[in-house]
């Protein structure tokens, strides 16, 4: 039988650390599905560079800064990190192997292939939450991008990132001046609080322009100096 435009078709399935893994290609879009849920696709990608744009323009004035982006996903961020020749080093955490492989000998490479060569970059297979807290590593700016949202978490687990614990590892990781940006499908007044609590300054949101619906925004945040 013949697939349709309009039928997804699976192009890997792999059962991760964290679960199921899918792959599929619906029309001309690439879509990452965890678990059954869906994740994201290669659909647009405004708000993945929003995400870095935002932590770029956040930062004082500091040569070749050093960001980490959280969650590699369809390759967006990376991409539009790597295309930006302000950023001196971009480290990627992925925790999904299949991910990390899509990208590197897969169909993702269509978007990242540039990005995953530049010698600036460096992907890491690690659960984001275990690096933050372990490595002993320093960054200008976190993007973390490994849910859909401080409110909606792909993994109950990934509840603790947004934490006032895991802002507190986030804050360590952070040079002084440092940025945190936080995508999110959904605006988050109660994390908004919790960043302040947590001792973060400049705490905002940007949204992302959507014809309808609720639209995507950018959580951003400033370590103290």
């Amino acid at each position: 039988m013949t697939a349709t435009y309009d039928t997804p078709v699976v192009l890997d399935r792999r059962e991760g650390p964290y679960g199921e893994v899918v792959l599929r290609r619906h029309g001309e879009l690439l879509q990452i599905i965890a678990n059954g849920c869906f994740l994201m696709d290669t659909s647009d990608g405004r708000s993945e560079r929003l995400l870095v744009d935002a932590a770029r323009d956040a930062l004082d004035p500091r040569p070749q800064p050093h960001v980490l982006i959280g969650g590699l996903g369809v390759g967006f961020s990376l991409a539009h990190a790597a295309a930006d020749p302000h950023w001196g080093a971009i480290t990627v955490v992925e925790r999904e192997p299949a991910i990390v492989d899509w990208h590197r000998t897969g169909p993702l490479a269509t978007i990242s292939e540039q990005a995953v060569a530049d010698p600036r970059t460096e992907i890491v297979e690690a659960d984001l939450i275990t690096h933050i807290r372990e490595t002993s590593a320093t960054y200008d700016a976190l993007c973390l991008d490994i849910d859909n949202g401080p409110d909606w978490t792909v993994t109950e687990g990934n509840d603790n990132l947004y934490s006032p614990a895991g802002l507190t590892s986030c804050a360590r990781v952070l040079k002084p001046g440092g940025v945190l940006a936080v995508w999110s499908a959904q605006p988050s007044p109660n994390f908004e609080e919790t960043l302040r609590n947590a001792g973060f300054k400049q705490v905002r949101t940007e949204e992302i322009p959507v014809a309808r619906g609720v639209p995507d925004v950018v959580h951003i945040a400033v370590r103290p100096g």
